[in-house]
């Protein structure tokens, strides 16, 4: 017998610092003007180029950010250091990741009325890992006190979405009742806070998606009708950073790709008409048409990049709500970003509405799912 698969609760985990643009700028602007006295000689000699203050217009305009939730404030707005200061934990402590990822997930159990003895998968699904093993997923499960299995994955700012799907998948074959996709987005340290052009996009966060068993459901649900997956190599967002890094013989260097790292126009060239077409090719295979979205919870990562695919997609401007954006108050949080505008912006649809979560990202990869609004229990 095929399970049909069904969001059954959602948990956020949100930091309490928060950075404002004008904190950010004061502090960039002081780096700049540094960089800028240390290098005066090479910069007249054409040698260095120097850097150019940013503003809260600029980041504004470029983003649609006012603001970002971050594990520590403190070291990225120190013009010497412009990266988090992050204590370092002994194994026998929680991890960051694994710590926050707990959170969001407690929350997602609570919320769906379950326990950890309900869940038979956890998938960390983060565009980052703290370490590379044990899985930080398997430290979610035992932090939990859940049973079954757990791992890791990584699609960048897809991973939440593959993380649904692969859940999804394995419930409608009967192999699991239940799972947590938990998305521990920990942004701010993988962002080059002194790069003029990149230096506002992240911010941290977790979420966590509990899925099971449509029949299962103790109450309102989102039924998972389909999930479609895609992915295209592209270098236009890129972080070279790894376990290899000390085995190079320039690996120990100051490199400026060890971070993140981008070619913004190409990326919204390529991604915006990739995620479009994606989107109009799945709804229109599940027999759905545009009309009938009542809301899409975009990847938040330019507030630009959505409202282009939200026309291509409904083919007209998006009436307010449709397609709720959080990405003034929480800045692009990659994987974590369209669960977070699900979580928020998804109790007033009604019986039988349709939505669909979307995100894409670095790879290129995108990853959506189609939803469908159950008021009460789905009995079979």
């Amino acid at each position: 017998m095929t399970h049909i698969p069904a969001i059954t609760g959602t948990g956020l985990f949100t930091p309490e610092q928060t950075i404002s643009n004008a904190e950010l700028v004061k502090a960039f602007n002081a780096y700049a003007d540094m960089f800028n006295a240390e290098n005066a000689e090479a910069i007249a000699a054409g040698e260095v180029e120097a850097q150019d203050h940013s503003s809260e217009e600029f980041i504004f305009k470029a983003s649609g950010i006012e603001q970002r939730h971050v594990i520590d404030k403190t070291g990225i707005l120190d013009p010497t250091i412009m990266h988090p200061l992050l204590r370092q934990r002994s194994d026998d402590e929680p991890s960051l990741m694994a710590e926050m990822g707990l959170d969001a997930a407690q929350k997602a159990l609570a919320a769906a009325d379950r326990t950890a003895s309900d869940v038979d998968l956890v998938i960390c699904a983060a565009s980052n890992m703290e370490r590379a093993y044990p899985a930080v997923a398997v430290e979610i499960q035992n932090l939990l006190g859940a049973q079954g299995f757990a791992f890791d994955m990584n699609v960048a700012c897809s991973s939440a979405t593959f993380g649904i799907q692969t859940a999804a998948d394995m419930i409608r074959a009967g192999s699991i009742r239940s799972a947590l996709v938990v998305n521990p987005e920990i942004c701010s340290a993988h962002l080059e806070w002194r790069d003029r052009d990149c230096h506002f996009i992240f911010g941290d966060v977790a979420t966590a998606t509990l899925i099971e068993r449509a029949e299962d459901a103790k109450g309102a649900c989102f039924e998972i009708k389909s999930t479609r997956c895609a992915t295209r190599f592209s270098n236009n967002i890129r972080n070279n950073n790894g376990f290899l890094r000390r085995s190079r013989p320039d690996g120990t260097k100051d490199r400026r790709d060890m971070q993140f790292m981008q070619n913004g126009r190409k990326v919204f060239k390529e991604v915006v008409p990739m995620v479009s077409a994606h989107i109009t090719d799945h709804i229109a295979d599940q027999g759905v048409q545009s009309g009938d979205l009542k809301r899409l919870w975009l990847h938040q990562a330019n507030k630009s990049m959505n409202d282009f695919i939200g026309r291509k997609v409904l083919g007209r401007v998006p009436e307010p709500g449709e397609q709720p954006n959080i990405l003034q108050d929480y800045a692009n949080t990659s994987s974590a970003g369209s669960i977070i505008a699900f979580s928020k912006y998804s109790d007033d649809l009604l019986d039988g509405d349709h939505g669909l979560i979307c995100s894409f990202g670095a790879g290129y990869s995108v990853g959506s799912v189609l939803l469908k609004r159950r008021s009460q229990s789905v009995s079979r």
